[in-house]
Protein backbone atom coordinates (compact mmCIF):
# COMPACT_ATOMS: atom_id res chain seq x y z
CA UNK A 1 0.00 0.00 0.00
CA UNK A 2 2.66 2.24 0.76
CA UNK A 3 4.60 1.78 -2.35
CA UNK A 4 2.14 2.34 -4.61
CA UNK A 5 1.25 6.11 -2.57
CA UNK A 6 5.52 6.68 -3.19
CA UNK A 7 5.07 6.00 -6.97
CA UNK A 8 2.32 8.13 -7.33
CA UNK A 9 4.12 10.90 -5.66
CA UNK A 10 7.29 10.42 -7.24
CA UNK A 11 5.14 10.30 -11.30
CA UNK A 12 3.34 13.32 -9.63
CA UNK A 13 6.56 15.07 -9.60
CA UNK A 14 8.27 13.78 -12.03
CA UNK A 15 5.08 15.15 -14.39
CA UNK A 16 5.24 18.42 -12.28
CA UNK A 17 8.88 18.82 -13.59
CA UNK A 18 7.99 18.24 -17.03
CA UNK A 19 5.62 20.82 -17.09
CA UNK A 20 7.62 23.30 -15.56
CA UNK A 21 10.36 22.52 -18.04
CA UNK A 22 7.42 23.37 -20.97
CA UNK A 23 6.90 26.37 -18.99
CA UNK A 24 10.44 27.31 -19.15
CA UNK A 25 10.59 26.44 -22.82
CA UNK A 26 7.88 28.95 -23.25
CA UNK A 27 8.63 32.02 -21.50
CA UNK A 28 9.84 34.79 -23.97
CA UNK A 29 12.38 35.91 -21.05
CA UNK A 30 14.16 32.47 -21.07
CA UNK A 31 17.59 33.13 -22.51
CA UNK A 32 18.11 31.15 -25.82
CA UNK A 33 21.30 28.93 -24.78
CA UNK A 34 19.04 27.64 -22.05
CA UNK A 35 16.29 26.43 -24.52
CA UNK A 36 18.83 24.98 -26.88
CA UNK A 37 20.01 22.83 -24.16
CA UNK A 38 16.83 21.76 -22.80
CA UNK A 39 15.80 20.71 -26.42
CA UNK A 40 18.87 18.68 -26.74
CA UNK A 41 17.64 16.94 -23.48
CA UNK A 42 14.26 16.41 -24.68
CA UNK A 43 15.68 15.32 -27.88
CA UNK A 44 18.08 12.78 -26.78
CA UNK A 45 15.44 11.98 -24.00
CA UNK A 46 13.39 10.55 -26.64
CA UNK A 47 15.76 9.16 -29.17
CA UNK A 48 16.54 5.94 -29.72
CA UNK A 49 20.41 6.50 -30.65
CA UNK A 50 22.39 6.41 -27.50
CA UNK A 51 25.90 7.34 -27.20
CA UNK A 52 26.31 3.98 -25.60
CA UNK A 53 24.03 1.26 -26.76
CA UNK A 54 21.40 -0.10 -24.08
CA UNK A 55 22.22 -2.75 -24.75
CA UNK A 56 25.46 -3.07 -22.97
CA UNK A 57 25.23 -3.93 -19.05
CA UNK A 58 25.32 -1.02 -16.78
CA UNK A 59 27.27 1.01 -19.40
CA UNK A 60 24.04 1.38 -21.41
CA UNK A 61 21.81 3.49 -18.88
CA UNK A 62 24.56 5.19 -17.58
CA UNK A 63 24.68 7.60 -20.30
CA UNK A 64 21.28 8.63 -19.70
CA UNK A 65 21.50 9.17 -16.07
CA UNK A 66 24.40 10.88 -16.92
CA UNK A 67 23.65 13.57 -19.34
CA UNK A 68 20.31 14.65 -19.45
CA UNK A 69 20.80 15.46 -15.64
CA UNK A 70 23.72 17.76 -16.63
CA UNK A 71 22.24 19.25 -19.40
CA UNK A 72 19.10 20.28 -17.20
CA UNK A 73 21.02 21.43 -14.83
CA UNK A 74 23.53 23.27 -16.83
CA UNK A 75 20.20 24.84 -18.40
CA UNK A 76 18.48 25.97 -15.05
CA UNK A 77 21.69 27.40 -14.14
CA UNK A 78 21.36 29.66 -17.15
CA UNK A 79 17.94 30.85 -16.67
CA UNK A 80 17.60 34.09 -14.21
CA UNK A 81 16.11 33.12 -10.72
CA UNK A 82 12.90 35.01 -11.39
CA UNK A 83 12.07 33.40 -14.36
CA UNK A 84 12.41 30.00 -12.51
CA UNK A 85 10.43 31.47 -9.37
CA UNK A 86 8.16 32.54 -12.30
CA UNK A 87 7.54 29.33 -14.08
CA UNK A 88 7.60 27.04 -10.53
CA UNK A 89 4.44 29.38 -9.19
CA UNK A 90 2.68 29.21 -12.08
CA UNK A 91 2.32 25.24 -11.68
CA UNK A 92 1.24 25.55 -7.93
CA UNK A 93 -2.48 27.54 -9.03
Amino acid sequence: MRFTGRLKDLVKGFMQEIEFYGRVLKHPRTPFISKILLGIAIAYALSPVDLIPDFIPVLGYLDDLLILPILIRLAIALIPKNIIIECRGKGEL
